[in-house]
């Protein structure tokens, strides 16, 4: 009696456990790649405390209109369920993160303020998808760099300043880029080309230049740091939808942080500076592996 009473108390709890895994879970994370011919998507998902860390994961979706608005670099919330031995994101939610820091808060009320004076100062930005036009940059060692010559590589993209004095800022961004040169420090690095546009030109110039891109340890063949007259990069940051102003001697701007692929299209274009480089490392292998072309090519036929 009792031996039957522990079996069948060990079944009621073998039910419930496997009852508790198929039950959806809530999870966040940012988008890598869309295949809408397989009605999946990858996600780079963010940890969940006592239940999994953070990885990239292959979802399948319950049809195609789901997938639509979703690209590399959006942020989601949705739910995880097991269904048989496949993975669904059900009730998937766009996110738009909204970066309560003074800086970018502030950088935002100046944009609108710029606009609402002088309409005709506002510059359209790159769209996804769209070719990023070219321009040119002299970098950390004394070389005009025109953005057309990285063709058939791709590119990770980012704004800065060295005497950027909040850590959150521009040297997370920069991290980020370091984080990806130490990741794809393989056969990969050659296919990999980092950029970071220095916005205060004043400053940031020749040996200032040269100790900044020193300080990341950055090595010139795979990692620019441009810089030039304060309006060819104003214009260069408006392409990517990024702005700054000079605040007495310090710069209140947005956050930026843009990959193009091989044909020079933007593939993401990251607002602010929550996502993880985890995940903008995820979004750069997508496209360095060819995922992303290949499911908007899947998509259009």
């Amino acid at each position: 009696m009792k031996k039957t009473l522990f079996i069948v108390i060990c079944v009621c709890v073998s039910v419930s456990r496997c009852a508790a895994q198929d039950k959806p879970v809530a999870a966040d994370g940012m988008i890598v790649g869309v295949d809408k011919t397989a009605l999946s998507i990858l996600i780079s998902c963010e940890a969940i405390p006592g239940y999994m860390d953070a990885m990239e994961m292959q979802f399948k979706v319950r049809s195609a209109t789901v997938l639509d608005g979703l690209r590399p670099g959006v942020t989601v919330h949705f739910a995880m369920a097991n269904s048989g031995a496949e993975m669904f994101a059900d009730d998937i939610q766009i996110v738009r993160k909204v970066n309560g820091e003074a800086e970018p808060a502030e950088a935002a009320r100046l944009e609108v303020l710029r606009r609402a004076v002088n309409p005709a100062t506002s510059r359209k930005a790159v769209e996804v998808g769209q070719e990023v036009p070219d321009f040119a940059l002299i970098d950390q060692e004394h070389k005009e760099i025109h953005f057309s010559q990285f063709r058939g590589k791709v590119v990770a993209l980012t704004f800065g300043y060295s005497r950027c004095p909040n850590p959150n800022y521009c040297f997370r961004l920069s991290n980020n880029l370091a984080l990806l040169q130490r990741r794809f420090s393989g056969p990969k690095s050659k296919e990999l080309m980092l950029i970071t546009v220095l916005m205060d030109p004043a400053n940031d110039q020749a040996e200032a230049l040269t100790a900044y891109a020193e300080a990341w340890k950055a090595d010139p063949a795979t990692w620019h740091f441009l810089t030039g007259p304060v309006e060819q990069v104003r214009n260069v940051a408006a392409l990517f939808g990024m702005n700054f102003w000079n605040d007495e001697g310090f710069l209140t701007h947005s956050f930026r942080t843009a990959v193009v692929d091989r044909d020079g299209r933007l593939v993401a274009n990251l607002e602010g500076n929550q996502f993880t480089a985890k995940q903008l490392g995820d979004v750069v292998e997508s496209v360095l592996d060819g995922k992303t072309r290949d499911a908007d090519a899947a998509g259009k036929r």
